[in-house]
Order: C-alpha cells, then structure tokens, then sequence
C-alpha cells in the first residue's frame, strides 16, 4: 500500500505537488521558503498554471478554515500574497479571483484574528497597480463587510479597536483600488456611499468621545498607536481628495444624512469638525458645491427646531471661512437669498410662535432666544461670506439686500403682513445688521458706486423712522461706507481735544468723485444728519454716531464748499438746541450743544485758521466755567451732570455765526454762503421748488417772446404755470380724453357718410388755413440784419422793424463775390 501511495503522489501536476511543499509538517514553524522560492518560479515560468495554483490554494485554505487550522491558513495567505507581489502577467485575473475567494472566506468568519489577516491581505492587495484591468469584478461585498467591521461592537475593547481599525483600511482599500478605474463598478454610486462615509463618521465621533476623557500624556501616546481616528480622518480625507466635480454631491449627502439621524447639528463641534475636513480636503474649485448642498439642506430643515437650523448657519460660516476668494459659485446672490430668507422665517417662527402659523396642539413650542441666536449666527454668516467676495460682488449684495428691506414708501409690497408692524420692524433691524456686516471692512476708491441713488435714498429714508435701533444701524451703515482710511475708532469718544495730531489721522486730498458724490448727495446727508438731532428717542450712542459721521465727511469728503456747509449745519444744530418749539428733552439739547462743540473743535483745526480756533476756543473756555454741562465730558458719560431746566443759554457760551463768517471770510471762504443759516431742505419742498423754477423759466420765455413781438399789443398777457396749474391739467385729463374720443368719432363718421365735395371743401379750406399759419410764422421769424435797407424812419422819432425777404435784401459791395 506504502508503493501505491508513493506511486500515485509521483503521479499528481506538479503546482499540487509544489504547494503542497510550502506548508511543514508543524505550522509553527511558518513557510517553508526554499520551496516556496521553488513555488514562486514555477508561476513565473508558467503563468497559464497561475490560475489553478490559485485555486488549489483556496481549496486548501477553506479545509484549514473549516478545520480551525489556522497556523495553516496563515500560511496560505502569506503564500497568496507573495505569489500576489510577484506576478503581473496577463493570467493575474484568475489568480486574482481565487484570492479574493480566499479572502472573503476568512472575513466571513467570527473569529477576529482571521478577519484583520484576510483585510490585510486585501490592504496588499489594493496597493498593486494591475498591468490588465478586470471587466467583471466585484467589491460590493467587501464595502459592506469592511463597513460592518468599521462598527464593530466587540466586547473586549482592544480588540474592538483593532477590528474596526481593519475596516478602516479595507475600506481604504477599496477606494484605492476602484477610484481610477473606469471599468471597475462606481465607487461614488450612493449604495457604496451610504456605507462608506456613515462608518467613517462613527469612528470620526467614537474618537471624539474618547478624546474628552482627557488621558494622561503617557497613556495618550499610547493610544494614539491604537486609536482608530487618525486612520479615520486620512482615510476620509484620502477619499475626498479623489472626488471629482461630478461626485461631491454623493460624498457630501451621506454627512448631512448622518447628522441628521443622530442629532449632531446642535452640538455644533462633531459637524463643524466634519466640513472642516471636507473643505480642506476637495478640490479649491468645489468649495461652493458643498456650499450649495449645505444651503439646500438648511432650506429643507426651515421648519425643524431653532438650534438645529443654527447647527447647519454654524457650519456654513466655517465652510465660508476656508473657502478661497470667489468660490461662493456663480449663484452668489442665491446664497444670500436663502440666508435672508431663514432669517425672515425666524422672525416671523419668533413673532407667530409656530412654525406653520396656527397653534395646533401637534405644533413644536419655539423658543424666542434660541432664534434670536440662530438670528445672529445667520447675521455672522452673511458677513462672513461677503468678506470672500470682491468688491463688485460686494456692491451687487448691498443693492440685494436694500431691495429686501421693508421701507414705507419705497418698498411698501415687503411690508410684514402676518406678523404686523412688530414683525415689519424686527425684519428691518435684522437686515440692517446683516447690511452691517456686509459693509464692514468696504473698501472704495469711488463714493458714487459704494452708494448709488438705489442704495442711500431708501438707507436715509429709513433714518427717519422713528425706531432708534434702526436709525442706529443706519448710521453704522453710513459710517463703515464712507470711511476709507480707518479712522472711524480715533472718533467713538466724543471730546474737546486741544491738538488734533495725536490722533494720527489719515487724510487724501478729495477727488473729483468725491466731488461730485457730495454736490449730488451732500444735502440729503446734511438734513439727516439734522434729523437725527431732532428726535426726541435719540441717546447717547445716536449722538456718538452722529458725531463719528460728520468727523468723516470732514476728513474724507470735504472740499472748501462741504466745510462750509457743515460748520452752517453744526450752527443750525447750536440754534436747534436753543429753540424750545421741538420739545426736545433736556438731554438732547445738551447734547446737540456737546455735539456741536466737539465738532467746531474738531473742523477748526483741520481749517488751520488761527483766527477762527481761537474763537472756538474762547466758547469753550468759557462754557468750563460757566456752562460744563454744554461740552462732551459732562454729558457723554455713564452719569451726566445736567441742569434741571435749560431757559438762558446766550451770551459768550454760544458760537456766533457773524464772528465765524468774518474770520473765515478773511481766509477766503464764501462769506455769503456762511452767513446764510441752513434750513434743511425736504424732499417735497425741493420737487415743488423745482416745478415752480420750471413754470418761471417758461413764463420768462413767453414774455420775452412777447416783447419781441411786433403784434405784442394785441396778444394775451402769459399763463403763469404753477403747482396747481399741473395738477388740474392731471385731473381734467379723464374729461379730456372723452371728449376727444367723441371727436374722433364724428370725425370718422363724417368721412363715412358726407358727399366728396363737402370733404374735398374741408380738406381745401385747412390747406388754407395752415399756408397761411406758415406766412405767418415765417414773417415772424424771418429778420434782417441792421442794414439801412431794413430800417423805417417814422413819424414819432423811433425806429420799426420790417420783414424783408432774403432775395429782395441789399448786402454792401464787400460781401458779394
């Protein structure tokens, strides 16, 4: 029997009988190399016999398997492997499949150790680059075994870490291994990316989790060895990295899905951490698709509770933050569309109580401060993504979200319906901070483009509603357009400083747009400004403001004419706290009187003229002694030190107008023009100002038309066109048209039905009528030269004009040739 075995061992191929070498008599004693050297050359110089070495391999690893000799099986691996390593033939496909055979037989096992021995085979595996690609692999498999194995619950925790950090790098694996190859089935197909992207999160926040235990130095170097995150995060990173345009979107999608479904937006941090990765990680030219995808799903979550939305506003700003200059995408103004919008649905979510509108008892109670905060982090965010954009873009944004500003008179149809004035003002006090924000850090060279016509009529319309908060903002507004040079915090105190320098200013010679901005829009600035010191609801921080904006336009804005008109406006604020008509309280007068002295202060040394400070200069001393409670330092404070009643305020403690325009007048400045007091000039008056101007110019015309006239005796004196004139010309105008309608009517009617000769009589007596209207025009109009020809010497001494026509004038020899 011994010779028959013998006889039929000889008889068996040969790759049976050289793989069957390679493993000893005792598995401890690991491979047997100089056969396995033998094994290695065979394949080598036979590749056809690839394919069944592969297989018989396999046969004997699931016998081992099934046996539980798992010294051999380990052998077998490493011997699949090194066959793996050293074979790149044409026939590697059949090798390939026995061994992903092999290693899905060992990942289905329970037991541990033969799952991480068959991932790291499949890790070696995923590094080879193959000289000819496969059409009918699969790995659908070892997606779903890697990413069951990433949420292993194993129970003892070493263990535990190990197993899933194996189906982190399996994982791993298979997007190196199936991310480049066309053939190979799409790895960014949702069913893969529903799998792989959740099982990195879990570990991403399992890390987290152990982290905030807060180990000692010693243990935490340890554990980094054996802490699945860090493989985590490189391996997530590793995919992102690989994402083409056409795949950000499924990447992105499984990291919203799984944020929603475990609650993680509220805390903020984990999903921070999340989009941080992924900013970083893509492409710099994707940035804003993952923007898109992060404003589409907070309109998908518009009606979940407060803090989640502000979870999702929270990312948004961080994701802005990294992304480069411009990558807000081609939809720029959409992106603050959709943030506007969550922001008027949180006003009106905070006002209504609801988030549908009705009070049903199945409605989710919402909580007034937890959407005031997602209010301001949506604030932040808009601020945030304005601070990416250039400075055209920037201006288009202003101009988008003035238009969706609630002003009475300009925009009437944005008005708040369903929440009332309360929800129309807290919509303007929100938008103006979002405008805010956007103008913060606005750069401009041109004032006429940082604030057209569109954008500063309906701002300063809004400076006269009676909301302080909103005047406020507007003047914030106001000041960050105008300042270029930074010099806005060198005037937040409003004080008497003797010598200007130490403030540092920075000063341009005003250009030509400069110029012209203030010729076109300086008295609209002046009489809001004027305003603004006007109401009754205005404190400290307004007059701080106001005192902050015309410092600017002082050194901004300011040519010789604009200085003159706010040292004429600063004076008309010193009478407007004198008068008593306003009913303005105490304080207020006090002040405007404050106000004004700090700015005369201020405008008198940027003037330099010695004579016109050392009368600035007088008043205020005086007013330390007699009147302290009419300078900055006694009313700009915590406490101010005011008297009960404000009667007598004259004499020496008053700036005068008269003293001022003779000292500047010596200096050149228009005398005339200063010694005019300023009344400001209100929309109304300057439309109806303009009317009667034009209805003068044309009475003007007609009457020196009339006195050219030789008929003049016999024409009517010129209808004075006025106000009321237009207005009863607009009236009549329904009357007008019917009756030119009837007279449309008959005319057509006469066509129709009279004889030819009664038309034909019609038609020649206007014929008529107009030759004879133009003999008459060009008799009028047709003079000529003074010449003795054209010259009548009458009877009474004086001297009459005639008509004469060209061909009958007689010219001097000279001017004919």
């Amino acid at each position: 029997m011994t010779g028959v075995c013998g006889c039929c061992g000889a008889l068996r191929p040969r790759y049976k009988r050289l793989v069957d070498n390679i493993f000893p008599e005792d598995p401890e004693d690991g491979l047997v190399k100089a056969n396995m050297e033998k094994l290695t050359f065979y394949a080598l110089s036979a590749p056809e016999k690839l394919d069944r070495i592969g297989a018989y391999l396999s046969e004997r690893l699931s016998r081992d398997v099934a046996r539980h000799r798992y010294g051999y099986v380990c052998i077998a691996m490493e011997a699949l492997d090194q066959l793996l390593m050293a074979c790149h033939c044409q026939s590697i496909n059949l090798f390939v499949e026995s061994f992903l055979k092999m290693v899905r037989k060992l990942l289905e096992s329970d037991k541990p150790n033969l799952q991480i021995l068959g991932t790291n085979s499949f890790v070696k595996f995923a590094n080879i680059e193959e000289d000819t690609p496969s059409y009918h692999r699969s790995y659908d498999f070892f997606v779903s075994r890697f990413s069951e194995m990433c949420h292993s619950s194993y129970e003892d925790p070493d263990i535990r870490t190990k197993i899933r950090m194996a189906g982190i790098k399996g994982l791993q694996g298979v997007v190196r291994k199936t991310v480049n190859d066309e053939l190979q089935a799409n790895i960014w197909d949702p069913q893969h990316m529903d799998k792989i992207v959740p099982s990195l999160l879990f570990n991403l926040q399992s890390g987290e989790r152990t982290e905030s235990r807060s180990p000692s130095p010693l243990q935490a170097s340890e554990k980094e060895k054996e802490s699945p995150v860090e493989l985590t995060e490189r391996c997530f990173r590793e995919l992102l990295g690989r994402a083409a345009y056409g795949n950000i979107k499924n990447a992105v999608t499984p990291v919203l899905m799984h944020l929603d479904n475990h609650s993680l937006w509220e805390g903020k941090t984990f999903a921070v951490r999340c989009f941080k990765i992924i900013m970083y990680s893509i492409q710099s030219q994707h940035s804003h698709l993952v923007i898109q995808q992060l404003l589409g799903h907070l309109d998908a979550n518009s009606k979940n509770s407060a803090t989640v939305r502000a979870g999702i506003v929270e990312v948004l700003l961080e994701a802005a933050a990294i992304a480069a200059s411009g990558s807000v995408g081609p939809t720029v103004l959409e992106v603050f569309n959709t943030l506007l919008r969550q922001l008027r649905l949180s006003v009106d979510y905070e006002l209504t109580g609801s988030y549908d509108g009705s009070t049903n008892i199945g409605t989710k109670i919402i909580k007034a401060h937890e959407e005031r905060q997602l209010q301001e982090a949506v604030i932040r965010t808009i601020g945030s993504f304005a601070n990416t954009l250039p400075t055209y873009q920037r201006s288009e944004v202003m101009l988008f979200i003035m238009g969706k500003i609630p002003v009475p008179g300009v925009h009437p149809a944005l008005l708040s319906t369903g929440s009332g004035p309360e929800g129309t003002r807290m919509i303007q006090v929100m938008l103006l901070k979002s405008l805010v924000q956007v103008t913060a850090g606005y750069q401009t060279t041109n004032m006429l483009t940082a604030l057209p016509s569109s954008f500063l009529e309906p701002l300063l319309s809004l400076s006269l509603t009676e909301d302080p908060e909103v005047r406020l903002l507007v003047l914030q507004i106001l000041i960050s357009l105008i300042d270029r040079h930074e010099n806005t915090p060198k005037f937040s105190n409003i004080s008497i400083i003797s010598d200007i320098s130490v403030l540092k200013l920075k000063v341009d010679k005003c250009s030509r747009q400069d110029n012209l901005f203030m010729k076109k829009h300086g008295q609209q600035l002046y009489r809001h400004i004027y305003q603004g010191c006007k109401e009754q609801s205005s404190g400290r921080r307004h007059y701080e403001t106001l005192f902050t904006l015309l410092a600017l336009l002082s050194v901004e804005l300011a040519n010789e004419e604009v200085v003159v008109d706010l040292i004429r406006l600063t004076l008309a604020l010193q009478d407007l706290a004198l008068t008593t008509d306003e009913a303005l309280p105490v304080y207020n007068r006090c002040a405007v009187h404050a106000l004004a002295a700090a700015y005369l202060n201020l405008i008198c040394q940027l003037t330099t003229v010695p004579a016109f400070c050392q009368h600035i200069h007088e008043v205020i001393e005086v007013r330390q002694k007699e009147s302290p409670y009419l300078l900055p330092e006694d009313v700009f404070v915590d406490t101010p030190k005011l008297p009960s009643s404000l009667e007598k305020v004259e004499g020496d403690v008053l700036f005068l107008q008269s003293k001022i325009t003779e000292v500047l007048g010596g200096s050149g400045y228009n005398t005339e023009r200063l010694a005019t007091s300023y009344v400001p000039q209100y929309p109304d008056v300057e439309q109806l100002n303009k009317r009667r101007s034009i209805g003068e110019t044309i009475s003007l015309q007609v009457e020196v038309e009339s006195r050219n006239s030789p008929e003049k005796e016999e024409r009517t004196p010129a209808e004075e066109i006025t106000f009321e004139t237009l207005k009863n010309a607009i009236v009549d105008s329904v009357g007008m048209e019917e009756q030119e309608r009837e007279r449309r009517r008959q005319v057509v009617e006469k066509f129709q039905k009279a004889p030819f000769e009664e038309i034909a009589a019609h038609c020649g007596a206007r014929a008529t009528l107009l030759q004879s209207k133009l003999n008459q025009i060009f008799e009028i109009t047709i003079r000529p030269p003074p010449s003795p020809s054209g010259t009548i010497s009458s009877g009474y001494g004086q001297n009459q004009s005639r008509s004469v026509p060209i061909y009958e004038m007689k010219f001097p020899d000279l001017c004919v040739y």
